[in-house]
């Protein structure tokens, strides 16, 4: 279908990748994997047609469409959602106008036989097949359903898009690629703004669709669920696995291995190279040989092995005092703006418990964290208990960084004792390896700021933790490391997220708000999606 050949990108003059070719065919489903910085955003901009490759040819049959959902995208806020969305329609309802015209046309006229007439029935009817094939008025059923899907509810539908925040706005737009049903969808980061049911639909669309999928995402359930292929970008060149996600993971264990053992081979062939050429180089007799030895030396093409896994990296929070036995009780808790986001809330979390709170967003999870921070008013008791001391990330935490200090300096000034000496270890595991470490906060971008946010809570003494979305801006090893952390966690932690895998196995007890109100559920998280 789409046909990438010797694709060559540099940045000034540096390149990122080179002599890129692979072949993007019908229903494949691809992960575009590789480290933060390899080029995975910018192979989607260059199929896509935004970016222009430095060399290389793009080869898109001119019928192909493509639907592309960027991880940042302007978004016009002059029309409803519902209204937003009709426009992935525009050709239908443009076909449909010109066929009531035309049905209008042939009811005042009356000049049955004329060859104008006829030609008119013909046009007509060629229209009208069109229009059937094109799905004809089936698509306010499809606007309907896709919007439900991605968690808008009917009321939402004649609101102005201005109402919603960025995240939502980000669905309406995914909403109206789905709704185009192009032929190759190009998605980078699409799970970032849905929740865990609006993922599931997403899955579950991408399955019953007959289009190609390339996508980008730091989702591990997410791509394994949707993808059948998996592309990585490494070293400059791509990798191409015809498996998911969980089995390129295995495979490309084997294949570093192997590199290792060969870079090893390399190493040594290349040492005793060297050594003959000087132990010999002034014997006349042995002249030839030397020569034959320093031309095999120039011909040796260097091995490079894949960037190194720092995801073994282990981290543990520091001690804290021990915490009452009840850290967080809310008795009758309500909370209500110009709707009621939730009443009647009665739980309570126990020391060491760790703890999901899921569910539609705007359905009151960050509220309640927000009660528990006493950051807003409510109504009811929510005690704190004994000795409880909080860390606290969401993502307003990151806008409190001073932004004079670099990211290094930011990580100095919090780590205590040991842990000093790997801060470089703890950058690199979260995205902020070498030169990165240099940079000043005030020059990062929203995700960084967040990422630098979270590593300063890592260090932080504390029994109980509250986190608001942490994954979103980490990618799969950095996200394995914080797993791994709350783990070893010996206090109390309430977590927001919408990524499955990130809380299977960490936490025992969900809360799902829904409908105002907070249900609870004993069990992992894939028990409560059963």
């Amino acid at each position: 279908m789409i046909s990438i050949e010797n694709l060559h990108v540099e940045f000034g003059a540096r390149p990122l990748y080179d002599n890129v070719s692979f072949v993007i065919n019908d229903r494949d489903r691809i992960a575009l994997v590789g480290k933060n910085g390899a080029g995975k955003s910018t192979l989607l901009k260059i199929i896509h047609g935004e970016q222009s490759p430095t060399s290389g040819v793009i080869s898109i049959p001119n019928e192909t469409t493509i639907g592309y959902l960027p991880q940042v995208m302007r978004i016009q806020d002059d029309t409803t959602v519902k209204d937003e969305a009709l426009k992935a329609f525009a050709n239908t309802i443009s076909l449909k106008k010109e066929l009531e015209a035309k049905q209008e046309e042939m009811a005042e006229r009356d000049d049955y036989d004329s060859d104008e007439y006829m030609q008119l029935v013909e046009t007509f009817t060629s229209l009208q097949d069109r229009f059937v094939m094109m799905g004809g008025d089936h698509y306010e059923g499809e606007i309907e359903r896709t919007l439900q899907g991605l968690g808008f509810k009917r009321t939402d539908f004649h609101r102005p898009t201005s109402e919603f925040s960025g995240g939502w706005r980000m669905r309406i737009e995914l909403a109206k690629i789905l709704l185009k049903k192009p032929d190759v969808l190009l998605l980078d980061e699409p799970t970032n703004h849905l929740d865990i049911e609006s993922i599931q639909w997403l899955e579950q669309y991408i399955a019953q669709s007959s289009c190609a999928v390339v996508l980008v995402s730091h989702d591990r359930a997410f791509i394994n669920n949707v993808t059948n292929r998996t592309i990585e970008i490494t070293c400059g060149h791509i990798e191409d696995y015809k498996v998911k996600y969980n089995e390129y993971v295995i495979l490309r264990k084997e294949r570093r291995e192997q590199q290792i053992r060969a870079y090893e081979n390399q190493q040594k062939e290349i040492a005793d190279t060297k050594a003959f050429i000087d132990r010999f180089r002034y014997q006349a007799s042995k002249a030839i040989q030397v020569q034959q030895r320093i031309r095999q030396l120039e011909k040796i093409v260097p091995i490079e092995i894949d960037e190194i896994d720092t995801s073994a990296l282990r981290l543990k929070f520091p001690p804290c005092l021990r915490s009452g036995d009840y850290p967080i009780i809310c008795d009758e808790v309500e909370k209500t703006y110009t709707h009621n986001v939730f009443k009647n809330v009665n739980l309570i979390i126990k020391r060491g418990e760790k703890v999901a709170f899921v569910g539609k967003n705007g359905e009151g999870k960050s509220t309640l964290i927000k009660c528990i921070m006493n950051e807003i008013p409510f109504g009811g008791t929510l005690k704190i208990g004994h000795n409880v001391k909080i860390g606290y990330f969401a993502q307003n935490q990151a806008q409190m960084l001073d932004d004079t200090l670099t990211v290094y300096e930011t990580i100095d000034h919090v780590a205590k004792g040991e842990i000093r000496l790997r801060i470089n270890d703890i950058l690199g595991a979260f995205m902020f390896g070498g030169e990165a470490s240099e940079k000043k906060v005030k020059f990062l971008s929203g995700g960084e700021r967040s990422r630098l946010a979270m590593i300063r809570l890592l260090l932080e003494p504390v029994n109980l933790l509250i986190l608001d979305e942490p994954t979103n801006h980490l990618d799969m090893k950095s996200k394995d490391v914080l797993k791994d952390a709350i783990r070893a966690f010996d206090g109390t932690a309430i977590i927001v997220s919408h990524d499955r895998e990130f809380l299977d196995g960490l936490i025992k007890k969900v809360y799902e708000f829904k409908g105002g109100a907070v249900k609870e559920y004993i069990g992992g998280i894939y028990d409560w999606i059963k």
